[in-house]
């Protein structure tokens, strides 16, 4: 008799267990912090967004880790993924106790984090040993392992009481490495080991199903139940120590009634979802949730009504034993919630449950990591500890809202194809709105349709765009303001702010370059703009208080980035729409107006902060410390809340408004031709001058011109250049169309270097005061000069790529427009991204300029040779007479 039918125990049976108990414990160290932060806020001195930061790193850890766990789950398989985990999460744990310091505590988190990402891992493993009508309820008893969560919550305050919180993170460092030790020797390798041997799959073939839509709605859905259910099982303890008075241990305690029900009670979502649809599971969870979030989020009132004989007072208060009733009945729903999201991805990617559950799963973590963060700026900012459940309210709601709408949506698809769905269909792109027939290059068929819709599609372009430029240089303005108020910040650590949405901006446009032909023009638009609400939500908080982390405020700066990276995928797309000989000029306006939003941000943001333009919604300000305007009220928050609104308009302009192109689609592979393309990279080069001359010089001269020139106010100048670089970019591809794109971009460094110098000769120094007005013109120079050559050069991209392809493609003209169409515009994505650095590296020149020689002139000094560079390859490769590539 074997082992196992000793146990009666089978091989699947054997694989749940064992990973189950693995995630348990796994999730118990994920949130240590929730209990043990409570006494390191006390040893550190810590303020509450200092501890809501700390209680959330390891949740950001374990979330990004999770789509790269679940690809190499994925490859390599669950047992041993599992284990090496397990046993590095335990070096990490051990780590935390060395901790002397609150960055240390901050990196020490990083590491715990690791935890996080077994939960695909674990998924990824336990579905490949069950049949798909019985994942549901397999994955939801393994989600039951978020019970980790109660126990660390009754436990770890007993370990705290008797061993203190080095002892406490030593105890679950040895019990987290002898479980990985365990793991690798008893676990066995799943049933799709071999297939995975004999068959490897590629990185992009387990990649490609994230172009699905429905991916991302399930990722939505899941940062609504699980990144909310994480959130609050760390923020528990503390808000209860806090609002009902109650020592650390009881507190632990009480957190067990909303952790308890959600963790033991997961599997029932599981079974729900297999006998019942998601689509119910998904409404009772929402629906249910947002009535315990409403109930939550109601603070202790007291009212008075004048009543015939005198005042009349009551007051409305949630006494303990109600809250726990509540937190209960809220965990449980989220609990079904999450297996609901999670029974459908084995069903629809059984090849691929590590990447697209790495990323569902990422998604729903990073609520975990952003909710916390929240919560205590919220309560630093509003003054109520409830306020954590009114946002929480708002998100359920908004997520039950916009289910319901696809549910129609769905509902309208059964009834005109006489077939039921268990599941939400597809939202994908209405045919209406794809444009299957578009040939811009054929003279009839441009006058007759095709100039309109282009048209149409390029003005909902640009104001979107705008509203992308406007959140990205937001810093700028910020940062010049924040010394006056009271934020403590030095020079250095100032342009850093300045700098960083540039250098997170520049790296997704490397992403965002790519992302149009996959996910269509239309709906990529509208998500990238959409995103831009993130950082504009969360800065509005944010400095309304002066003891905001400095580290929240570089998280902050690097999520504007995100206004960045649109740049990017709207000049690909719009470059789809035009013909080849109106490419310049349309490609021109596009960039040119929208870059008008640098200009509308540095001239509109002054106005705004002045004033309580929001009323009481917006905040209270805060007062100027410092110089002639000390004891003036500041609302800084308007600079961001003011973008809001337009925000939400140009997402539903996107959706409704632009179109799809057919023949435009195309893999990452088809695009990724470009890099063995000598010319991109020359490209790169060039427009690093141009456009990274612009959006640096735009970031860091409000900054430097205020040192410079102390006595100058610099904000009521610093929109001028932008808007002055940004209506001269048409122009330049105008001129480009008809002089030659070339010819334009090599005059056009002529007059940078000329600007550069006149820059260095009104600088103050030598015992010279300098010149302002002369120091600000020669900016102006240099800002009318990038725009210009920003639009001569982008032209230049689809000549380079025309030629090129009729070369490769002799006879095939058709073939090649179509592949020339595709690479120029991968290739203008690439660029823009490449040369976005310079947001980055212009502002930090000036800093280290001024570190290392109390000036700006090294700075300037190595402009000059960097611009002489770019002049020397225009002429090489491009401008000379029988240059290699003219254009």
């Amino acid at each position: 008799m074997t082992a196992q039918a000793a146990t009666g125990m089978t091989p699947a049976k054997r694989a749940l267990a064992l990973s189950t108990t693995a995630f348990m414990l796994c999730f118990a160290a994920w949130t240590i912090f929730s209990i043990i932060g409570l006494q390191l806020k006390q040893e550190f001195g810590l303020t509450e967004t200092q501890l809501g930061l700390l209680m959330a790193t390891p949740i950001l850890t374990g979330s990004i880790s999770r789509l790269l766990l679940g690809i190499w789950t994925d490859r390599f398989g669950g047992r041993r993924i599992f284990g090496i985990l397990m046993l590095i999460t335990a070096a990490c744990i051990y780590l935390l106790t060395l901790a002397d310091s609150y960055y240390m505590l901050l990196l020490a988190a990083l590491g715990v984090g690791l935890a996080g990402g077994s939960f695909i891992v674990g998924v990824t493993y336990t579905s490949a040993w069950f049949s798909t009508d019985k994942q549901g309820r397999a994955l939801g008893i393994f989600g039951a392992g978020n019970v980790g969560a109660a126990i660390t919550s009754f436990g770890a305050p007993l370990l705290l009481v008797a061993l203190g919180w080095q002892g406490t993170a030593m105890v679950y460092a040895a019990v987290i490495a002898v479980a990985g030790a365990l793991f690798l020797l008893l676990a066995k390798d799943d049933p799709q080991a071999e297939e995975r041997a004999r068959n490897p799959v590629t990185l992009s073939a387990q990649l490609m199903p994230l172009t699905d839509l429905r991916v991302w709605r399930f990722s939505l859905y899941y940062f609504t139940v699980f990144g909310a259910f994480v959130a609050l099982a760390l923020w528990l303890p503390h808000y209860l120590v806090e609002v009902y008075g109650l020592n650390l241990q009881t507190a632990g305690i009480v957190a067990t009634a909303y952790i308890l029900p959600a963790a033991l009670f997961r599997f029932v979502g599981g079974i729900l979802a297999d006998r019942y649809g998601a689509r119910r599971v998904m409404y009772w969870s929402f629906t249910a949730s947002a009535i315990c979030a409403f109930l939550l989020s109601y603070p202790p009132t007291e009212y008075v009504v004048r009543g015939i004989d005198g005042d009349i007072r009551f007051s409305m208060t949630m006494n303990l034993a109600g809250f726990m009733v509540i937190a209960s009945a809220l965990g449980f729903f989220m609990s079904i919630g999450q297996a609901a999201v999670f029974k459908h991805i084995p069903s629809y990617y059984p090849k691929n449950v590590g990447a697209v559950g790495g990323v569902v799963a990422m998604i729903g973590g990073l609520g975990g990591f952003l909710l916390p963060l929240t919560f205590g700026m919220l309560n630093d900012v509003i003054g109520i500890y409830q306020s954590s459940f009114m946002l929480l309210f708002v998100l359920v709601a908004t997520a039950l809202a916009w289910m319901h709408y696809a549910i129609r949506t769905a509902e309208r698809y059964e009834w005109s194809h006489n077939e039921e769905k268990t599941d939400l269909p597809e939202f994908s792109t209405p045919d209406a709105f794809v444009l299957e027939d578009w040939r811009p290059e054929d003279p009839e068929f441009w006058e007759t349709k095709g100039k309109a819709i282009a048209k149409r599609n390029l003005w909902i372009s640009i104001p979107n765009l705008f509203l992308a430029f406007a959140v990205w240089t937001i810093w700028s303005i910020l940062v010049v303001k924040m010394p006056q108020l009271g934020f403590s910040y030095s020079s250095n650590q100032l342009f850093w702010l300045a700098a960083l949405p540039a250098l997170s901006g520049a790296t997704l446009r490397i992403f965002y370059s790519f992302m149009v032909p996959v996910f269509g023009g239309r709906r990529w638009t509208t998500i990238a703009t959409a995103s831009l609400l993130i950082p504009c939500l969360w800065i509005g908080f944010a400095v309304q208080n002066t003891d905001t982390p400095y580290l929240v405020m570089l998280i902050l700066a690097l999520l504007c980035g995100f206004g960045g990276g649109n740049f990017a995928s709207s000049m690909a797309n719009i470059s789809f729409f035009y013909p080849q000989a109106q490419k310049g000029g349309a490609m021109g306006m596009n960039a040119g107006l929208g870059n008008l939003g640098v200009s509308a941000m540095q001239l509109l943001a002054p106005l705004v902060i002045a004033t309580s333009i929001f009323g009481p919604i917006g905040g209270d300000p805060l007062i100027i410390q410092t110089g002639d305007n000390a004891g003036e009220a500041l609302w800084l928050q308007n600079a961001a809340f003011l973008w809001v609104p337009l925000i939400i308009l140009g997402s539903l302009a996107a959706w409704y408004g632009m179109n799809d192109i057919a023949d435009a689609k195309a893999s990452f592979k088809d695009q990724a031709v470009i890099f063995k393309r000598k010319d991109n990279w020359l490209m790169c080069w060039l427009y690093l001058g141009m456009f990274g001359s612009f959006i640096g010089f735009a970031a860091g001269f409000p900054l430097l011109s205020g040192m410079q020139f102390p006595d100058v106010d610099p904000v009521k100048y610093a929109f001028i250049g932008p808007l002055f670089g940004a209506l001269a970019r048409p122009l330049g591809g105008i001129l480009a169309d008809k002089l030659g794109g070339a010819r334009v971009t090599l005059w056009t460094f002529v007059v940078m270097i000329a600007g550069v110098f006149g820059v260095l000769a009104f600088l103050p120094g030598n015992g010279l005061p300098g010149s302002f007005w002369g120091f600000f013109g020669s900016f102006l120079v240099l800002f009318v000069a990038t725009g210009i050559g920003n639009g001569s050069t982008f032209r230049m991209v689809p000549v380079i790529f025309r030629n090129l392809l009729e070369r490769e493609l002799p006879g095939q003209a058709d073939g090649a427009r179509k592949a020339a169409n595709r690479e120029s515009a991968a290739v203008l994505g690439f660029i823009s991204a490449f040369a976005a650095y310079g947001g980055f590296f212009i502002p930090k020149a000036y800093g280290s300029s001024i570190d290392l020689t109390g000036g700006v002139a090294a700075a300037l000094i190595g402009f000059i040779v960097f611009y002489v560079s770019c002049l020397v390859i225009t002429w090489w490769y491009y401008a000379r007479k029988n240059a290699p590539t003219p254009c």
